[in-house]
């Protein structure tokens, strides 16, 4: 009988490490990707980056893949990340929102590239480090299910993710506590086994979000602009809407004696608005881009568990459909800082029903 081919996204941290260990050790024919997605900086530059794809950890994954006896090859997904996962991100904050990259690059070069890619070398699956696991549900669906632990929990950045991307992938670390995988990394002696764990986004690794999309933008860098009340009294001059998000409060240098916070952004006058601490919770949102994962559709009002950011731990709503691709939500508690351009993920009983962009609170 042959063995199931499967391939692993190695990032070279010790997640996605175990995650190959845990599959030869279950007797699948492993092979490790990382997948190449720095553009063309100076070596020394992209030696400096230790986010999940630079040259340390095609270093530190091939090291892994050595201490396992497993084939390891480098994919180039570089045009794919830039035009789907970095255009994306500078084009969302001129637009006055705030993007999840880690969304679209789950989607678009993760899934969409690498699963292709995979497929077409003969592999039947790909798997990767994430803390969540995937189960056929009994409508016959499958959907991304929580992990076993909370605090690592990664199934928000999975909501968009197709059902034949989910039919072809397999999560395995979902089932441990990030003790129990630094464990299991230890015992099998993997070369990252205490390796720290990345916390910024790859391609900003000093976290500096304004600067790098100054430096991507040219031209077409939002100018100063003036911060206003909700109905348009002038507060004082913001360095550009891209340095701001909504639910800010740090960073505004605005001598109002009491701590207010950013509002709305509106990017077709330059205005960052600014009001006080209960101005920035809500209990309406409207979503787009829907994507359907343990629902097949939406046909009726619905309660469910909706988070509106990563770290959100959620909040009861019902949606309803307004419109083809508008999804109404509306929260039973008001929730803090409703952004455009985050995603709004729908649970039930710790599956994902699916989700959507967040278009904002009113309906478009």
């Amino acid at each position: 009988m042959n063995k199931k081919k499967i391939v692993v996204g190695m990032s070279g941290g010790v997640d996605s490490s175990v995650a190959a260990y845990l599959l030869k050790e279950q007797g699948y024919d492993v092979i490790g990707v990382t997948m190449q997605i720095w553009q063309d900086e100076e070596r020394n530059v992209q030696e400096e980056n230790g986010g999940c794809c630079g040259l340390r950890a095609v270093e530190d994954a091939q090291r892994v893949a050595q201490a396992l006896d497993i084939p390891y090859y480098v994919m180039n997904f570089k045009e794919e990340f830039k035009c789907k996962v970095m255009d994306y991100f500078v084009e969302e904050y001129l637009a006055g929102r705030t993007p999840n990259p880690c969304i679209a690059c789950n989607r678009y070069v993760k899934w969409e590239s690498m699963l292709k890619r995979s497929l077409e070398i003969g592999a039947d699956y790909i798997a990767t480090g994430h803390y969540a696991r995937i189960a056929r549900m009994s409508n016959g669906r499958y959907a991304v299910r929580n992990s076993v632990t909370a605090k690592k929990d990664q199934t928000y950045a999975l909501y968009s993710l197709t059902q034949e991307q989910l039919a072809h992938t397999m999560m395995p670390i979902g089932e441990y506590t990030k003790e129990e995988i630094r464990e299991i990394a230890c015992k099998a002696e993997l070369p990252v086994a205490h390796k720290p764990d990345s916390q910024e986004i790859c391609f900003i690794p000093d976290n500096d979000y304004a600067s790098f999309i100054d430096k991507t933008a040219g031209e077409r860098v939002p100018e100063e602009g003036n911060f206003v009340t909700k109905d348009g009294r002038i507060l004082g001059r913001h360095l550009g809407i891209t340095h701001y998000t909504v639910g800010q409060r740090k960073g505004l240098n605005l001598a109002m004696g009491r701590p207010v916070f950013v509002t709305q952004l509106r990017p077709e006058t330059n205005e960052v608005v600014i009001g006080e601490a209960e101005e920035v919770f809500g209990d309406t949102l409207y979503c787009n881009q829907v994507n359907y994962m343990g629902m097949e559709s939406l046909t009726q009002p619905r309660e469910v568990l909706a988070k509106i950011r990563y770290a959100h731990a959620g909040e009861l709503c019902m949606v309803e459909r307004v419109a083809d691709d508008v999804i109404k939500c509306t929260f039973h508690k008001p929730v803090r800082a409703i952004t455009p351009g985050q995603a709004v993920v729908f649970y039930d009983d710790g599956y994902v029903l699916g989700g959507g962009n967040i278009i904002g609170t009113k309906m478009p």
